[in-house]
């Protein structure tokens, strides 16, 4: 498990969008695309929104624009900088808060772990994840509480988890306790008698869970992203 600072940006989801359909188009057609092009891939549906954008973009330095020239536009040496960093970045949906503390009834069974429709989402390199991890799958919670303070992890850090239904002792991961419709985050310890799940925090508790209940792992945690806003990873 790794932790990492969150990371703040530059610029908006929609420029980073514009630039990387830009740098797309102009790779494949030799020739920048026109406004209309422009506003059919963002999702923008007024030119004049378009216009404005591309305007905040030449002043930051990532096009160049010729009035009266029809597809006017062209790319700077910027704008390459931004795409390559982009293509090592991935877009992580945050699905919402997870306990580590007393359960929360927030990481549903089943719930959904593509992140196209997401409203709220983390970046983060792909070069942090471990060699082996890809990273396609991956989803985010927001921590809620201090059950976990002892292995660095405070409320409205966000962890990264992996999908996964089994897990070995020791394991910190996420769990869905059906019976209660709760989740919670914790060590995982599979026993004679049940499960036990351990928070990092002498002052607490752990849960433990008899063979008589249910018990579903959703994830294990992969990255730990720190609450540290307006900083860089």
């Amino acid at each position: 498990m790794m932790m990492v600072r969150r990371r703040s940006t530059t610029l908006s989801d929609k420029h980073k969008k514009i630039l990387q359909f830009l740098s797309d188009y102009q790779a494949k057609n030799d020739r920048p695309p026109s406004i209309r092009e422009i506003c059919a891939k963002v999702g923008i549906s007024s030119t004049s929104v378009v216009n404005y954008d591309l305007d905040q973009l030449e002043r930051r330095g990532y096009i160049k624009r010729v009035d009266r020239v029809s597809r006017g536009l062209r790319l700077t040496d910027k704008i390459r900088e931004v795409v390559q960093s982009m293509d090592d970045i991935l877009r992580i949906p945050i699905l919402g808060p997870i306990a580590a503390g007393e359960p929360l009834p927030d990481l549903a069974p089943g719930v959904s772990f593509v992140a196209d429709n997401e409203s709220y989402a983390v970046e983060i390199a792909r070069s942090l994840l471990p060699a082996k991890e890809k990273g396609n799958d991956l989803y985010a919670l927001e921590v809620k509480g201090d059950s976990m303070i002892d292995a660095m992890i405070n409320d409205g850090d966000i962890v990264v988890l992996k999908p996964a239904s089994e897990a070995r002792n020791g394991e910190m991961v996420a769990i869905w306790l059906p019976e209660k419709s709760e989740a919670t985050l914790k060590y995982f310890f599979k026993e004679k008698d049940g499960y036990t799940l351990k928070p990092a925090n002498p002052t607490m508790p752990p849960i433990r869970v008899p063979k008589s209940r249910q018990l579903e792992i959703k994830g294990k945690v992969v990255i730990v992203i720190r609450k540290m806003d307006a900083m860089k990873l």
